[in-house]
């Protein structure tokens, strides 16, 4: 099987602790560093997240990067009635055993995509910061990158942020312009499919009837969507919780699970009631070349049945390494 060499860029939270959890238990996916960046939590809370999962998922050989904690203009805003104040919801991990990389994450994320060009799927799951100023420090990653996966923007949904925003996109506007505009080539999952894709209690307990609930992983992700379930509840009425960048990292693998269009995209970054909204060019009337392609239709089932699928195979195959021989 050839594997698709993958580097992360994420702010751990919930979702993003998901889709390392989906990279580990993936066979298609190389997983050869994650970053972080300021979002959901305070950067360095995520740090330690990224590193306790990664632990948990059995894969302490994966680097992590500490990268910007706030927005290239704006303070940083943590989502913490989201995800809680660790990040993780009421999941409570130990203290990971392996630290964080001496270099900035701009830095790694220059020097490894440098080092193989054209091999390296790039997928970023918050803030567009750490990629905005590798862009402008080394343009030379632009044609290095094989492919960019990226969630966030909303356009036919009504969003997760004052007026139309999107968490992400919204943190940085100005970052997410840079990088929207920078050549990369970009598939954007924006909420309009995340959305669809929702993770609910029966899913858990699905998970824990096939998977031995005994699992650290199984607790984990119990804990952590429980949190999770309770927060879109409440302040969007939604049953489930949207597992959005567990989706976009399945496109590595995947990319069937979508349908996307080639559109032309941009962030509005004033300060008006629009702010931090994505602006896509679906009649072509600004005659502007596409510059992304976006998903706009998802098979939300086969996805769910698949990372449910994956998420048990993982807690089994781990636990069952774990235990002492009989």
């Amino acid at each position: 099987m050839n594997r698709s060499r993958v580097l992360l860029d994420c702010d751990p939270g919930i979702d993003d602790a998901l889709a390392i959890l989906l990279a580990c238990a993936s066979p298609e996916i190389d997983l050869i560093g994650v970053t972080t960046v300021g979002g959901n939590a305070l950067v360095e809370y995520e740090t330690r997240n990224a590193l306790a999962v990664l632990e948990l998922a059995g894969a302490l050989h994966v680097p992590v990067a500490q990268g910007c904690a706030r927005g290239l203009i704006k303070d940083l805003i943590p989502a913490t009635d989201t995800h809680g104040l660790s990040g993780l919801g009421y999941a409570e991990l130990p203290m990971p055993r392996a630290q964080p990389l001496a270099r900035h994450a701009v830095d790694f994320l220059i020097e490894t995509l440098l080092a193989a060009p054209g091999e390296i799927t790039l997928v970023a799951t918050g803030p567009l910061t750490n990629i905005a100023l590798a862009v402008r420090r080394e343009p030379r990653i632009v044609p290095a990158v094989r492919r960019c996966i990226i969630m966030g923007g909303a356009f036919r949904h009504e969003g997760n942020m004052p007026l139309r925003g999107e968490y992400n996109v919204w943190c940085d506007p100005h970052a997410a312009r840079i990088v929207f505009h920078s050549g990369l080539p970009i598939t954007l999952v924006p909420l309009d499919v995340t959305y669809r894709c929702l993770f609910r209690e029966a899913d858990m307990q699905h998970i824990a009837s096939q998977a031995d609930a005994r699992s650290p992983v199984v607790r984990f992700i119990a804990d952590a969507t429980r949190y999770y379930i309770e927060y879109h509840k409440t302040a969007q009425n939604i049953e489930g919780c949207a597992i959005n960048d567990a989706l976009a990292m399945a496109l590595v693998f995947a990319p069937d699970l979508v349908t996307t269009e080639a559109l032309y995209v941009d962030v509005e970054t004033g300060d008006g009631p629009a702010h931090a909204a994505t602006c896509a060019d679906f009649w072509r009337l600004t005659g502007r070349p596409p510059n992304m392609r976006v998903a706009l239709d998802v098979d939300a089932e086969r996805f769910m049945r698949l990372f449910v699928a994956r998420m048990i195979a993982l807690a089994d195959g781990l636990f069952r390494a774990s235990a002492p021989p009989r």
